[in-house]
């Protein structure tokens, strides 16, 4: 096919007295081609196409319908029904063309790659075996455009505040950031609307600010507008987590860092053979430094300290120095937990590692607090694990009654154990299963069931020699001038049994 401009130069040179000869032998054509074009002056021919191929309208409707808008399934049936044979990509045309097929997306924004304009953020959600269960974890990742440098992170949650603990970890350690960072549309960091429309929580605003950066929103469904971000996270998915193990959030972390901040930033990327490390240090001269000193992100907490000198926080419990027992103000940071009064600053804490509940918390290197809170829980794992290894029937009849509803299980083990340090262990088992076979699930009939058990039996308790030495113990030394413990409720069971 000759183009139309090398069809007016033929034109062109015949109007201007050349022969068709010189013409032809000029821009190697065929004499006839030459005086078809001429004849033509010099414009291209309107002719309809032979094979055009045209299709009636209502039958793509109808098959349309028929096939639930797959069009492969469209074309089969336009060969083996109706017998037209028609390319597949001018089948896609004719469909477009009746408005039948989902409208195209519109193509997120191209941006140059321009040191210092642009890094992206977000975060992803993965199911990790760490420390041998199963574990939900929250990836927060940060990446610069120009020089593919990363920064990665995995929270159990992330909120607002990780976001912000996030983002000044990350600055902080690059010393750089970039004008604006690209985020999706979360609600961590937009306050209502969206992409361009979108307006930044005044907080989050002001947050960037300290920084020298502010918040953009992508439009809606145009994730590949932070396609390096996107990109990253299958980096991550089939580079970081394949062949390693991790024993717990932390050790997750340190390896997460050591693997964006050291072996990615050193190794070449793409077909440029592009070394981010390198080129985060040509891209430095175009970024905006993090001013020397930023104040870390805080949560500021209101706690009054109980009688016992403890304040409670997350589940766990931290002893606050002095005799007085002031309301305290915690300041919870990322690391650590900052307790203070009037202002000044009692104690530093370091905030203990993921899943840590109901622990106590002292200042090191001086004595543990002699008490504990009133409000710590008392859990009953070890009591229950005693309970099940007695015996296959102690074992069933917990499980029975922890599945009940309406039992207090931590207060039904506690009495259940102390009743099996009473009781002889065969008179303990004869009971437990005569109490399991009628469905029992109170103490005191438990107890009335040993007693029933004991008489008919004849059992006898177990004799134990005392070791005389517990009268020189401290805590015998103690307690000598206490009262005596009365017994005489076991006397009345034993009394309302015979009567």
């Amino acid at each position: 096919m000759i183009k139309p401009e090398k069809r007016k130069a033929i034109y062109c040179l015949h109007e201007e007295g050349m022969g068709v000869r010189e013409i032809a032998r000029r821009l190697r054509l065929s004499r006839n081609t030459v005086r078809a074009i001429i004849e033509q002056k010099g414009s291209m021919p309107d002719l309809p196409r032979e094979d055009k191929k045209e299709i009636d309208s209502e039958l793509l409707r109808r098959l349309y319908a028929e096939c639930k808008g797959w069009v492969q399934r469209m074309h089969e049936k336009l060969l083996e029904q109706e017998k037209i044979q028609v390319g597949y990509s001018t089948l896609t045309r004719m469909i477009r063309e009746l408005d039948l097929g989902q409208p195209r997306k519109r193509r997120c924004d191209r941006v140059p790659d321009e040191p210092g304009s642009e890094m992206q953020h977000d975060t992803s959600t993965y199911i990790l075996k760490i420390g041998g269960k199963q574990l939900r974890v929250v990836g927060s990742l940060l990446y610069f455009r120009y020089s593919k440098i990363r920064y990665l992170k995995f929270y159990r949650v992330f909120n607002r505040f990780k976001m912000k603990c996030f983002f000044h970890e990350a600055l902080t350690f690059l010393r750089y950031v970039a004008l604006i960072c690209i985020i999706d549309n979360t609600s961590l960091a937009r306050l209502r609307g969206s992409g361009k429309n979108a307006l930044i929580e005044p907080e989050m605003e002001r947050f960037a600010m300290q920084y020298g950066f502010q918040f953009v929103c992508h439009e809606i469904g145009h994730t590949n507008r932070k396609a390096g971000n996107e990109r990253s996270f299958y980096t991550v998915e089939t580079n970081f987590f394949p062949g390693r193990s991790f024993e717990s959030l932390e050790d997750l972390n340190r390896q997460a860092f050591e693997w964006a901040t050291v072996r990615m930033a050193g190794r070449a990327v793409g077909k440029t053979r592009l070394i981010p490390a390198k080129a985060f240090e040509y891209e430095q001269q175009y970024l905006i430094g993090v001013p020397a000193y930023v104040p870390a992100p805080y949560l500021e907490h209101k706690r009054g300290t109980d009688q016992y000198g403890y304040a409670s926080f997350d589940g766990n419990f931290y002893w606050v120095p002095g005799r007085s027992r002031v309301d305290v103000t915690l300041l919870q940071y990322s690391e650590c937990l900052k307790v203070y009064h009037k202002r000044k600053l009692l104690i530093e804490y370091p905030l203990p590692a993921d899943g840590v509940k109901n622990e106590l918390f002292s200042p090191p290197g001086q004595p543990k607090p002699r008490y504990q809170p009133n409000d710590r829980k008392k859990p009953t794992e070890g009591e229950e694990k005693k309970l099940r290894g007695l015996a296959e029937e102690v074992d069933a009849y917990l499980s029975f009654v922890l599945s009940q509803k309406g039992i207090q299980k931590h207060r039904f083990i506690r009495r259940l154990y102390g009743l099996s340090e009473k009781l002889a262990l065969p008179l303990f088992i004869k009971t437990i299963k005569r109490s399991l076979k009628y469905r029992i699930t109170d103490i005191q009939t438990l107890e009335r069931i040993a007693i029933l058990q004991l008489k008919e039996g004849n059992y006898e308790l177990p004799h134990v020699e005392p070791n005389e030495e517990f009268r020189n113990r401290e805590s015998y030394l103690e307690g000598r001038f206490s009262d005596e413990a009365h017994l005489g409720e076991y006397d009345e069971m034993m009394e309302n049994e015979d009567g």
